[in-house]
């Protein structure tokens, strides 16, 4: 086949750079992006992806990656960097990142972010969605997509409001905290939320009357067939006989690990030979560590891509684990991730929790509850003896991630939402930018 002409290139060229221009245009707002390995960061890189696949110009305005580590990683930092990931326009700005955890330290996080956000060129997208966490930065610009007319989507990821009161980490204020993030959703034109059970809180609890479309999280991790790494064991200092729990991603408050840590001494009391694995980093694991030290526990710094997957399907059982109270402020995103490895998951958790409905509707395993250590352990000596009864609960977990987590429905779910966001052509009025709803008109204001 002949090759084109060098004019003939340059006009395709230049035909594809101008379609790219006239496509409609969506912004993504959050704290969190990849390269980041867990938490939020994975489903905002995923869908400004796959959007920019589908022929979208996607711009991305997010920090510097720091969690779950809480520090700006190596070759990354400075006032403002900018960079392209798989067609996507990726804006980062520095920001504070807190050494301290408390709320204030938070607030004064997702503030500065927020801050620069808002005065950041945003390139006149068609639409803006606006990822929650991080709410303050998100209500930010908020006001900035109501004063220049931008459809605006909240992504809600985990439900502030129901945090405060779960994890009792805020005493005074709570109250500030529901009214900004009734203000943050009832100022959008639409919301995503990503439970069922979101979008009862949402409606119900904050009286929420944005329209509210609930798109899950899907599996963004392939594991299958990696199957178990003897050698991988070995180097990462599993013996043969050990019965691997293992619990990745963030060692937070909401997680309650306090509660593997008593498990893990009661498994040494026992002789047993289950052996807890904390895999990941946050704010608690260093007072974790503090509390024992025990042959039947390991703390292990994040993997990089490849050896996460690995170290997973090497497990022989994985662990989501919750604090006491914790019901409906989020649904982990772990178990996107632990449905895909075809092994068995423990969950111990508010009976009463999403965690809880989401593992009991996969069938992916025991369920027990939240802070009882001696429950945990004897869940997984169960699961080590039974192994037929193991590898069904990990082929159930699998098939429900098929059936109910793929991507391209969570992909096409979200684009529709930002199509009837835009379509809808709602304005915000001063009342949007107090966070209340206004019936008729609202007035565009030219951006």
């Amino acid at each position: 086949m002949p090759r084109p002409s060098t004019t003939a290139a340059s006009a395709a060229a230049s035909g594809g750079a101008t379609r790219r221009r006239t496509a409609p245009g969506v912004l993504f707002v959050g704290i969190n992006y990849a390269p980041e390995p867990t938490g939020i960061a994975p489903y905002t890189e995923g869908m400004a992806r796959a959007l920019a696949a589908r022929g979208w110009r996607v711009r991305v305005i997010t920090t510097h990656p720091h969690y779950p580590w809480w520090k700006v990683q190596d070759g990354y930092g400075g006032w403002t960097r900018t960079e392209t990931r798989d067609l996507v326009d990726v804006t980062r700005l520095r920001h504070y990142v807190p050494r301290r955890h408390t709320m204030l330290h938070r607030a004064l996080s997702e503030l500065t972010f927020g801050l620069r956000a808002t005065f950041a060129g945003w390139h006149r997208p068609d639409a803006v969605v606006l990822v929650s966490p991080a709410m303050i930065s998100s209500r930010l610009a908020a006001v900035r997509a109501a004063l220049t007319g931008v459809p605006t989507i909240v992504w809600v990821q985990d439900i502030y409001t129901l945090g405060a009161r779960e994890t009792g980490a805020v005493s005074h204020g709570a109250a500030g905290i529901a009214a900004l993030e009734h203000g943050l959703v009832n100022s959008a034109d639409r919301v995503v939320a990503i439970h069922d059970r979101f979008r009862r809180v949402l409606q119900e609890d904050l009286s929420v009357a944005t329209p509210v479309d609930v798109v899950r999280n899907w599996s963004h991790v392939r594991t299958d067939g990696a199957g178990r790494d003897s050698v991988l064991r070995r180097q990462l200092g599993w013996a043969d006989d050990d019965v691997v729990v293992l619990h990745a991603g963030n060692i937070g408050a909401k997680q309650g690990l306090d509660n593997v840590v008593h498990a893990s001494l009661e498994a040494a009391r026992r002789g047993s030979h289950v052996k807890f694995v904390l895999l990941g980093d946050g704010n608690q694991r260093h007072a974790l560590e503090a509390m024992a030290s025990c042959s039947r526990l390991q703390f292990l710094d994040p993997l990089p891509d490849g050896a996460f997957e690995r170290a997973l399907a090497s497990a022989d059982i994985l662990l989501v684990n919750e604090r006491p109270g914790v019901t409906e402020m989020a649904v982990p995103s772990k178990l996107t991730t632990y449905f895909a490895t075809g092994l068995p998951v423990i969950a111990a958790v508010d009976p009463s929790s999403i965690t809880h409905d989401e593992v009991c509707a996969a069938g992916a395993g025991p369920c027990v509850p939240a802070g009882d250590p001696d429950a945990l352990v004897d869940a997984a000596e169960r699961l080590a003896a039974d192994p037929v009864a193991a590898r069904a609960f990990g082929r159930a977990a699998q098939s429900y991630r098929d059936a109910h987590l793929g991507v391209d429905a969570a992909v096409a779910s979200f684009e529709a939402t930002i199509q009837a966001a835009m379509v809808s052509g709602r304005r915000a009025s001063a009342g949007a930018l107090a966070g209340s709803r206004s019936r008729g008109h609202r007035p565009v204001l030219h951006h």
